[in-house]
């Protein structure tokens, strides 16, 4: 567990206490609440004797006024021109009341089908400071819930400082707005980053998941910022829980694609399925599928991390601390503050995660760029060592005596193939025809030097496109070294040029009378080399075949787009 990881713990655990710091001490205290259908003025008043009203609601239809009242118990009184607030979240239009005294109202109650929707779900009002004095006083809504008739009840009632209400939720949501817009440049960036390699679907996943959770924490607290009736409020809600559903599966996805496991696709149909059916049959219990949801997600994606961690997946013991971190805050704080603390430390788990990827594909980008330096030097002093000069100088030697004219042409074949390594050998690409030319320059010595009349022959190639230098020359010498002339003293090779939307692919044929017709032939500094500068340039989008056939031998090199 590296340092920065626990900077962001310990900053969420702390943002996670800070946001429950002002219930420590409250101000009031609050009773039962009781309702009533009807519509009398001396409801209101503070010494009515509602014993015989309801404890709980389940309709109201027709947009009827109906009334609450809910005794609050002041603990201390409000200090000099600090006068207490009262913040709501009634579904419904109402009209609010204190000790009797009118002190805001909300909406239209009572006319919700006659005219437009008015009002907000989250209304703070300012309780006058006289009314406000330590002990017993009553709270009583009148109210009419046309919408949602159902929504009955106040969702949430808080008294403090009216000062504090406002500014404390607006700080709140600009430190959440801040903490939000991380993760959205976090998923701008990682999207950047897939599009530059569209095979790192992790890369993608965890870009989508920092995207829904921003888009999670921005509708989650838009509520201060945007004025949101009580009939829009479901729509919202809808939002939120589509967003957990796509996050409770892309998240365990994620994992599974970092740490596999056998029967992976059928544990994950299974999850699915699972999380659908909370989302589908229990789609309009939000808070119950919310919940649901992130503990499907835990226990599933805990799995998969311990499964990681038994076979020794790098991340995945601090994907299991992590997941059992959570556990402790959920427990320790309220449940929407545990969510978002916990996505975070989820999401940070994931990405440092992703960090162990992306450092292991440079590590091992940096050690083929080294293995590729040294086997190309081993390659150009394999072809200027004391015994291919030797020889290639004593074939030579008997050229110039026999015939000087073909001499010359000798020499300078041989000094067109040093040429040519020269002019390739620091380079990571170069063009198809140049390969080709080094390929013809080299048979072209062999003829001299082995009196075999080599023939190349090439089909569908692309002028246009490049390839790592000195691959198909040592395929080629790999042919004429591992290779007899067939009866009539030739060896032919043939290379076949074949492209699609998908791949390139080149196939290298040898035709003649291989030495070894059993196996493979032994991985030497040649496949090496040709391996180590595919995994240069193209990473491990390439695969590499060589296989006997009845003609000589084959070799295939797939490069994929």
């Amino acid at each position: 567990m590296n340092l920065r990881f626990l900077s962001c713990l310990l900053f969420l655990l702390l943002l996670g206490t800070s946001c429950t710091k002002s219930d420590r001490n409250p101000v009031f205290k609050r009773y039962k609440t009781v309702y009533q259908i009807g519509d009398q003025p001396a409801w209101a008043t503070k010494n009515w004797n509602d014993t015989n009203w309801k404890k709980r609601m389940k309709l109201v239809p027709d947009g009827q006024i109906f009334w609450s009242r809910t005794p609050i118990k002041i603990l201390k009184a409000p200090e000099s021109l600090q006068p207490y607030g009262l913040r709501l979240e009634v579904y419904g239009a109402y009209e609010v009341f204190w000790d009797g005294v009118l002190i805001g109202r909300n909406g239209n109650p009572g006319q919700e089908i006659d005219v437009p929707p008015e009002g907000e779900l989250w209304a703070t009002f300012t309780i006058p400071t006289h009314l406000t004095n330590k002990g017993e006083h009553l709270l009583a809504l009148r109210l009419s819930n046309y919408y949602y008739p159902d929504h009955i009840g106040i969702h949430e009632l808080k008294i403090d400082e009216y000062n504090d209400l406002v500014t404390d939720r607006l700080i709140k949501n600009s430190y959440m707005h801040v903490f939000a817009g991380a993760f959205l440049i976090a998923a701008i960036y990682f999207l950047f980053l897939f599009l530059g390699n569209k095979k790192e679907f992790p890369m993608l996943i965890f870009s989508i998941s920092c995207f829904l959770f921003f888009g999670l924490t921005m509708t989650h607290f838009v509520r201060t910022t945007i004025p949101i009736h009580y009939s829009l409020h479901v729509i919202r809600l809808e939002v939120i829980t589509g967003i957990m559903f796509g996050i409770s599966f892309l998240i365990p996805l994620y994992f599974s694609m970092q740490f596999p496991y056998p029967k992976q696709k059928l544990f994950l149909g299974i999850y699915g399925v699972v999380l659908l059916s909370l989302y589908i049959f229990k789609h309009h219990s939000f808070d119950f599928t919310a919940y649901n949801m992130m503990v499907s997600l835990w226990v599933f994606s805990l799995g998969i991390a311990i499964y990681g961690a038994y076979k020794k997946g790098k991340g995945a013991l601090l994907v299991v601390l992590t997941l059992l971190v959570c556990i402790i805050i959920r427990y320790t704080v309220s449940f929407g503050i545990s969510l978002f603390v916990g996505f975070s430390l989820i999401l940070l788990s994931m990405l440092y995660v992703l960090s162990l990827r992306i450092k292991e594909q440079r590590l091992a980008y940096e050690t083929s760029l080294v293995q590729s330096t040294r086997l190309r030097l081993e390659l150009l002093k394999k072809n200027i060592q004391p015994h291919f000069l030797m020889n290639t100088l004593t074939s030579l030697i008997d050229w110039v005596e026999e015939s000087p004219k073909k001499g010359v042409l000798f020499i300078e074949a041989l000094a067109k193939e040093f040429d040519l390594l020269n002019q390739i050998e620091n380079k990571t690409l170069i063009p198809i025809t140049q390969e080709i030319a080094l390929c013809r320059s080299h048979l072209e010595i062999m003829e001299y030097r082995k009196e075999i009349n080599y023939f190349w022959e090439e089909k569908g190639i692309d002028p246009e496109q490049n390839i790592p230098p000195g691959i198909l020359h040592t395929l080629l010498e790999n042919g004429i070294t591992h290779s007899l002339s067939q009866e009539d003293n030739r060896i032919r090779f043939r290379l076949i040029f074949e492209t699609n939307s998908d791949y390139n692919r080149y196939t290298f044929l040898t035709f003649a009378t291989a030495l070894r017709q059993e196996g493979n032939i032994k991985e030497g500094t040649g496949l090496k080399y040709i391996k180590a500068r595919l995994t240069e340039s193209y990473r491990d989008q390439w695969e590499l075949t060589s296989e006997p056939v009845d003609h000589g031998w084959k070799n295939t090199i797939t490069i994929y787009l």
